[in-house]
């Protein structure tokens, strides 16, 4: 599985996502992938997965297939997305 927050790193919901970030790495002991949509591999993702809301949270399987998306504020609880790291 893997975890992928998806942000924009100079926006307005930037600290609300690091502290989430930093918060779910204490509690867990895991990492979320961060994603930029503005660079060309981040529009990328956006475009294959549908993602036009930020910040978005998506699970995916080994396969690459969508398992979970959360969209938009109010960020999931971090007992929510641990569950697919």
């Amino acid at each position: 599985m893997r975890v992928a927050v998806i942000y924009r790193y100079e926006s307005d919901h930037a600290r609300e996502v690091l502290d989430y970030l930093r918060d779910f790495s204490r509690q867990t002991g895991h990492e979320l992938e961060e994603i930029d949509p503005d660079t060309p591999s981040g529009a990328q993702t956006c475009r294959v997965y549908d993602i036009v809301e930020y910040p978005t949270i998506i699970a995916l399987s080994d396969s690459g297939q969508l398992q979970n998306v959360w969209r938009g504020r109010p960020l999931p609880t971090i007992s929510e997305v641990s569950f697919y790291v």
